[in-house]
């Protein structure tokens, strides 16, 4: 099939590449030149394993390509729409100025019957209305199209984990299709497909291994993507608030959390207490969710939600006090590294990051803060150019007087006492996401501070 993907961020670039590597023929459209340039060049604009492989795979066997040009469109069977829709700082709610911009710009290119599928996580309500504004523009363009049957509009949410982008997208746990046309296609019109029929040809090789498929309305499609993540935020403060608890009676949160976990209902996964999340989705996902259900006037089913969100930023604070702790109460003019600067381990993300969050509050508190990261050291320092940078975690911790490790890369639960012991005179860690062994640590002579562990 001949797709375009509208936007080539994190999700646009990726879904782009996978669809190509399905077989599909793909056009990636961007109003970003340089991101443009660098796609099509086989430049990976962002950190994700797996994908820059396939992104040159896929430019070399012709199937895929980006343009700024969304006259480029004007082929394509099915348009994704996969832009962001950040938080907006004055009220916390979604802002969907790019989506609202996208299919302002894709509709004169509209083929009849084509069909406009949104990826992006949207308030509920969006897609209905998206689709009104398409039905309401397209008899202003009908004439250059020569006519024929109306676009459509559905919504395929997308579950992308960083770090696993691609497989998540090649290999779902499942598909949802949110769709206005429920009831199958009309027999007697051959030619007219309904949207579930069109997705499901693009989704060909994926269905053949059983995927999971679920055809639903558009209203309950938005609804699936932020309830997945208001639930995963959820579990996440859950056993964060249950490290307060810990840290007050002298528990150990890690071993409550596995005791829990061994319960088929609870389960072990998202129960590890530490720093919180963070990231492009969770947390504004979970303040976008809040607000619409009060515009809604359902704001009280939700209400939970800003506990959720306050727990979760309540331990970054907890990692700025133990540094102060560990400094005698004030880190003024102490030398502090800090590991990590993306909100997780295999990506350069640094939207909302925990990690970098501590570094910058640590930094306004006057500490010497020198901070690292494998691989979002440029990401971070272009929002908070104020702090030092290392290259290489010998150089962050060469002077440091207390190590604070915050995002769970490998080589970082790797460390040993011994190892990290060479590299720096200091002799306290703050072990903020509880992936190393307290017990060695102690053992070697070292001051060890978990989450939630006594």
């Amino acid at each position: 099939m001949r797709l375009t993907v509208i936007g080539t961020g994190y999700l646009g670039a990726v879904h782009a590449a996978a669809m190509a590597k399905l077989g599909h023929e793909v056009v990636g459209i961007d109003v970003d030149t340089a991101k443009v340039a660098k796609l099509n060049a086989g430049e990976e604009p962002f950190h994700e394993p797996g994908f820059p492989e396939v992104l040159r795979e896929q430019l070399a066997t012709g199937r895929l390509r980006f343009s700024t040009d969304f006259a480029d469109a004007a082929d394509a069977d099915v348009h994704f729409v996969a832009v962001g829709t950040p938080q907006r700082k004055t009220d916390g709610r979604a802002d969907l100025t790019y989506v609202d911009a996208a299919f302002m710009a894709l509709t004169p290119y509209l083929k009849p019957g084509a069909l406009v599928v949104g990826k992006s996580t949207v308030p509920v309500g969006t897609a209905a209305r998206l689709a009104e504004v398409v039905a309401a523009r397209w008899p202003l363009v009908a004439t250059h199209a020569g006519g024929g049957e109306a676009p459509r509009v559905a919504w395929n949410p997308e579950f992308l984990r960083e770090g696993f982008a691609v497989k998540d997208t090649l290999e779902p746990d499942r598909l949802v299709y949110g769709v206005a046309d429920l009831e199958p296609a009309d027999a007697s019109s051959p030619s007219s497909r309904s949207a579930s029929e069109i997705l499901d040809e693009v989704y060909a090789q994926i269905l053949q291994r059983d995927t999971p498929r679920i055809v639903t309305d558009l209203a309950t499609a938005e609804l699936v993507k932020v309830s997945a993540n208001a639930f995963l935020a959820t579990k996440i403060s859950f056993i964060n608030a249950m490290a307060e608890i810990a840290e007050a009676t002298g528990a150990d949160v890690t071993t409550l959390a596995d005791a829990i976990g061994f319960d088929s209902r609870i389960g072990r996964k998202f129960l590890n207490a530490g720093a919180g999340f963070g990231g492009g989705c969770l947390p504004k996902d979970i303040r976008a969710f809040t607000a619409r259900a009060e515009e809604l006037g359902r704001g009280d089913s939700v209400a939970f939600l800003k506990e959720v969100d306050a727990i979760n930023l309540r331990r970054r604070e907890r990692v700025v006090q133990l540094a102060l702790e560990s400094c005698g109460g004030t880190v003024y003019q102490h030398h502090v590294a800090v590991l990590g600067l993306a909100f997780k381990p295999d990506s350069d993300d640094v939207r909302d990051s925990p990690a970098l969050d501590v570094a910058v509050r640590l930094n306004g508190l006057g500490g010497h803060v020198c901070a690292t990261d494998p691989q979002a050291i440029e990401t971070a320092r272009r929002l908070h150019p104020q702090l030092d940078y290392a290259p290489t975690l010998a150089a962050a911790v060469a002077e440091a007087e207390v190590v604070i490790l915050v995002t769970e890369w490998a080589e970082y639960k790797a460390l040993t006492p011994e190892s990290l012991a060479a590299l720096t005179p200091a002799r306290t860690i703050i072990d903020a996401r509880n992936v190393l062994d307290a017990a060695a640590w102690r053992g070697a002579g070292w001051t060890y501070r978990g989450l939630g562990r006594p």
